[in-house]
């Protein structure tokens, strides 16, 4: 990862509680232009991030995860084909404050994030995350969200109903419906593993316009009966791989 000029791998003591030295030129120093910034946060392999930037080569990507034999692939499938929009961030999301200045980032996309049923302040869409990304997203931008997991979906659904943001696409089932445009038509490899077992994909976009701090909802969510592991889904308890359609995943 240190060979390739567009991965940023910060130490520790140049993002913690301090600003990273491109926060508020990405941009213009990292990417040389003054396209918008576009971010994918837990970025995985990067299939998003480079999937994205084929398609819009007038705005800038970065993706963002803490893995780094993950992200090489994206990294190294960018550099061999010569992708100038695309850039990479090593870290935890949790210091993602400290690499972008207010109203730098247009657009956030979160991809098969972990719902962390059991802990809300780990969710990327619960209002702790939300208090934070409202620090750098423009008034107006937008949140992407494509999740397999019923129980993510319906709550980032009820954070966005507390907190009156302006929700621009609500799709519980997208491909099914053949709703997907060349943005949710770009498939990671953990949305191939769902699909494969015929487990709907959810899609909510929405736009923050107020101010934070945000409120979390008081809602009573039943939890998906499945989870990964390994290379396949299984369901909770069971050593079966999960059966060829559960719909929605309510027990």
């Amino acid at each position: 990862m240190n060979r390739f000029r567009h991965v940023v791998q910060a130490d520790f003591d140049e993002v913690f509680r301090t600003d990273y030295k491109l926060k508020g030129r990405w941009a213009r120093d990292f990417f040389c232009n003054p396209n918008p910034v576009v971010l994918e946060l837990g970025c995985g392999k990067g299939e998003y991030t480079v999937g994205l930037a084929r398609r819009y080569p007038d705005k800038n990507f970065i993706g963002i995860d803490i893995k780094g034999a993950r992200m090489h692939q994206g990294a190294l499938e960018s550099y061999r084909d010569k992708l100038k929009n695309v850039g990479f961030i090593r870290t935890r999301i949790e210091h993602i404050n400290s690499f972008f200045d207010a109203s730098e980032v247009d657009e956030i996309w979160l991809t098969f994030p972990d719902p962390q049923m059991n802990k809300t302040r780990k969710r990327l869409t619960s209002t702790r995350f939300l208090n934070s990304y409202a620090q750098f997203l423009k008034c107006g931008g937008s949140i992407h969200l494509k999740t397999d997991s019923n129980f993510l979906y319906c709550y980032t659904k009820a954070v966005a109903d507390e907190n009156r943001f302006k929700v621009i696409c609500d799709n519980k089932n997208l491909h099914f419906s053949n709703a997907g445009d060349e943005l949710t038509s770009i498939r990671t490899y953990y949305e191939e593993r769902f699909m494969s077992h015929n487990i709907p994909i959810k899609y909510l976009s929405f736009k923050i316009e107020t101010k934070p701090p945000f409120k979390e909802p008081v809602v009573d969510i039943p939890y998906d009966i499945y989870h990964n592991a390994g290379r396949s889904v299984k369901i909770f308890g069971s050593n079966v791989e999960a059966p060829g359609n559960l719909g929605d995943f309510n027990p």
